[in-house]
């Protein structure tokens, strides 16, 4: 009988800190609400101690429990997130590695950035831009020349060919002359 009373008094005690609030605050509550007072002081059942200790016992219990399995995630998160740092700075490395090769252009076997190879490029081209603005006007002065000396030249040769004509003329006219003198003197030979 006394055992029944004993279970059936838990059986109270847990029905009881279930149906109000099962929480130790609760259970705790539930326990000094339920305690007599004698001379200032709280008459607790011990049924109600010992149930009451054994929720402390297992809350610790399933807290440690908890506990280890959250440090345990923890180790397992941190892990991961050190490996995925690792693979993070290879990646970068890489990357790093890449734009410093889609940034160089091998060039007579020497290796250039492209805006250093850009610089450079385009400076030969301006300078040969204006190594060919120079020729050309240098040839077009000195086609102008050679228009000039050849205009020159036909003009001093239409002048010589004329002066020729004159002097073929001259020397004709001359030639006619002196043959009529001599033949003026001929005759004057036979007259006389």
């Amino acid at each position: 009988m006394i055992l029944m009373n004993l279970n059936l008094t838990a059986q109270v005690a847990k029905r009881d800190s279930v149906a109000i609030d099962p929480s130790l605050q609760g259970q705790y509550q539930l326990m000094l609400s339920k305690s007599k007072t004698l001379n200032g002081y709280k008459l607790i059942n011990p049924s109600r101690l010992s149930q009451f200790w054994k929720s402390v016992r297992d809350t610790i219990r399933t807290e440690r429990s908890r506990s280890a399995t959250a440090q345990q995630r923890i180790v397992t998160l941190e892990k991961g997130v050190s490996g995925l740092k690792s693979e993070i700075s290879g990646t970068e490395s890489s990357l790093a590695a890449t734009n410093a090769k889609m940034d160089q252009i091998t060039f007579l076997g020497i290796a250039f950035s492209k805006s250093s190879y850009n610089v450079i490029v385009w400076t030969i081209i301006i300078v040969l831009a204006l190594l060919l603005t120079i020729v050309f006007l240098r040839s077009a002065k000195s086609v102008q020349e050679a228009k000039y000396r050849s205009g020159l030249y036909e003009e001093v040769s239409q002048e010589y060919q004329a002066y020729k004509v004159k002097a073929n003329d001259k020397e004709k006219k001359l030639a006619r002359e002196l043959q009529d003198e001599r033949n003026k003197m001929d005759e004057l030979k036979n007259r006389g």
